[in-house]
């Protein structure tokens, strides 16, 4: 910046939109310019095409002078610009993600399919969804459309992200999501895990096991209630619908569903919560009954996100594969883009029990 130059801060928090921050930094952004490509070709010493080759890593240029060049434009501040190579029928390297962040499962998957997607030197474009359901603003989707190479999509049920996705030209995997038309999808065996987790219970010795269900708009938590009443049968539970307290995947929702549980005449001696969240409100709600987990009521969650290692006692819970989705999902989006088709609509990737230090006999004997 010029020495001596004056620019007049505003507080970030009184600006209310991109017109407003343009206002804020526009004393900067007048007396810094732009570099453009043809400032790089000129210092380097070759012409446009042959500067754009190299940023663009297109082949037609030798690794010394793609260095160099790569090199320069990284000095002077030069940003490639992603529409322009779109447009131009090239890749622009970059990952468009759309989903939930205020849920730890959703916030664990992105980290991970950023790893996935640097490992092979492509980037990640977040956009993160509202909490609340409604229609999304087509200007996201025209977005990833004009920047990105391709999106993943993890939806919590049926959205009009899908329907507006389906008509862009661009190859799209969802995660979560078991009906995969019109985009293949990476799920995780829920009905398989639930099942994993009630057996867990019923050979520690217990005979009658709360639920707290999940979100039932999403197929995942149908499916663990599903393995929940199965097992019940088959092992000749006790089953009742006070048994089932209705929660949403979210912390609030299992510390009510677990008051609830807790009220009844006859408490379970075990609760399996359809969500680690869930299972976290649970343990809060054990704790203000006065009780101890494990020694007065075990619990059992779903996902192994990472806290669930950290609370004190650590969650025994199914471990979702999180870091293999994000692998897949990022695999299958590469070959599509590379025109590959997927060789499945539905990958399932299977879950695992992780017995930790909240489950144990009833009447707190360990195993």
């Amino acid at each position: 910046m010029r020495a001596g130059a004056r620019i007049d801060w505003q507080p970030i928090e009184a600006t209310r939109n991109a017109t407003d921050l343009a206002k804020v930094f526009d004393p900067v952004m007048r007396q810094r310019p732009v570099p453009t490509l043809a400032e790089v070709a000129k210092i380097a010493g070759v012409s446009i095409m042959t500067a754009s080759r190299a940023v663009n890593n297109r082949p037609g240029v030798s690794e010394r002078t793609r260095e160099a060049i790569i090199r320069i434009a990284d000095e002077i501040g030069y940003v490639a610009n992603r529409a322009a190579q779109k447009l131009s029928g090239g890749q622009t390297h970059l990952i468009g993600v759309i989903g939930q962040l205020h849920t730890g499962f959703t916030a664990e998957l992105v980290l991970n399919i950023g790893s996935a997607a640097r490992a092979v030197d492509y980037e990640m474009l977040v956009y993160s969804l509202p909490a609340e359901d409604r229609s999304p603003p087509g200007n996201v989707v025209d977005l990833l459309n004009q920047v990105a190479d391709g999106v993943i999509v993890i939806l919590p049920y049926e959205s009009e992200y899908l329907a507006q996705l389906n008509r862009s030209h661009i190859p799209i995997v969802t995660i979560d999501q078991t009906k995969p038309d019109p985009f293949p999808a990476i799920i995780a065996d829920n009905y398989a895990g639930a099942r994993l987790a009630m057996q867990h219970l019923y050979e520690l010795g217990h005979k009658r096991i709360g639920f707290i269900t999940g979100n039932e708009r999403l197929a995942s938590a149908r499916d663990r209630r599903r393995a929940y009443a199965d097992l019940c049968s088959q092992f000749g539970l006790e089953a009742s619908d006070e048994l089932v307290s209705k929660g949403d995947f979210m912390q609030k929702g299992g510390y009510e569903a677990a008051k609830r549980l807790l009220a009844l005449k006859r408490p379970p001696t075990a609760i399996f919560a359809a969500n680690d969240v869930s299972a976290f409100g649970a343990m809060t709600a054990i704790r203000q009954a006065g009780l101890r987990v494990p020694e007065d009521m075990s619990l059992i969650g779903f996902d192994d996100i990472p806290l669930a290692a950290q609370l004190h006692p650590a969650l025994t819970t199914i471990r979702q594969p999180l870091p293999q989705m994000a692998r897949a999902a990022v695999n299958l989006l590469l070959a599509m883009i590379a025109g590959i088709e997927a060789p499945s609509p539905l990958i399932t990737l299977p879950t695992q029990l992780v017995v930790r230090e909240t489950t144990v006999r009833p009447g707190g004997r360990g195993v």
